[in-house]
């Protein structure tokens, strides 16, 4: 074989090399980026269920009578909230 071949081999063989290093990196960055989805995903989930356990938490504490006064404020401002939401829902339903 000539040198011109050898070489044109060689170059070949590292172009087939980086290629599949290529499609690896591909693939690893496809299966990261759902993996960061997927834990986005659950993040979301969670803060959506903390919310929840603390509107239960100042729920309980009105309830019990133990509410402070920065509390109560927020639970106010989550009422308020819920009523503006049934005002909207009652505005669509009586159109």
């Amino acid at each position: 074989m000539s040198v011109l071949e050898e070489n044109i081999k060689r170059i070949n063989n590292k172009l087939q090399q980086l290629l599949k290093q290529y499609q690896l990196s591909q693939k690893e960055n496809e299966r990261k980026a759902n993996e960061i989805n997927a834990l986005k995903e659950a993040k979301e989930n969670q803060s959506k269920r903390i919310e929840e356990l603390q509107q239960q938490v100042l729920i309980l504490k009105s309830a019990a009578g133990e509410i402070k006064e920065a509390d109560k404020k927020e639970f106010e401002k989550y009422i308020n909230q819920y009523l503006k939401e049934i005002d909207k829902c009652i505005g669509l339903l009586s159109e």
